[in-house]
């Protein structure tokens, strides 16, 4: 132990250059007061509060916050669980479609934007909802979602088609389109 303890190198002081410290055996080895690790001053961060463009701009320079403008154009999509699966996407008049996700999942996260344009775009020809799996895992596993997303377009109660993954928009809309 006297041997690690002598071998352990310490700077006394900052500016010093980088020399052992060498413990004497003592019964108790007395060390110098060590003053190699201070807190840095606080960093400054390298997103602030402040925009250098005008209040109205949605353009931040480097030293601004990033802006989450989603709030902005969202469409809520309702949620529907398995107590009004029946009622609100087997018993509807119009095409429904339904997006299968979770909230830890990324890519889910991804498509809802695009599910949230869809409803916007398609609004009186296409129901759109969602539907969380940790939530209602009945209905999913009911109609074979082991993927998340995925996104099932029902008709007349029955299910239609199917896209699994986060994919383009374009590629939802073909598929809309078909039934609509």
């Amino acid at each position: 132990m006297a041997t690690i303890l002598e071998s352990i190198a310490l700077v006394t002081h900052p500016s010093s250059a980088i020399s052992p410290v060498v413990a004497h055996r003592t019964s108790s080895p007395k060390f110098p007061r060590y003053v190699g690790l201070r807190p840095k001053p606080k960093p400054r961060p390298i997103f602030s509060t402040h925009f250098t463009a005008s209040p109205t701009s949605r353009i931040a320079s480097r030293t601004s916050r990033l802006v989450c403008e989603a709030q902005d154009t969202a469409l809520d999509v309702a949620s529907i669980t398995d107590a009004n699966w029946q009622s609100l996407v087997l018993e509807s008049d119009s095409p429904v479609l339904v997006e299968f996700w979770a909230p830890w999942c990324g890519p889910c996260r991804m498509i809802h934007p695009i599910i949230d344009e869809l409803a916007k775009q398609y609004a009186g020809k296409l129901k759109c909802y969602k539907l969380n799996t940790d939530e209602s895992p009945s209905t999913a596993t009911r109609y074979g979602i082991r993927s998340i997303p995925t996104v099932v377009i029902f008709k007349d109660g029955k299910e239609k088609d199917t896209v699994i993954g986060a994919v383009p928009k374009s590629t939802l809309t073909s598929s809309i389109e078909k039934f609509v």
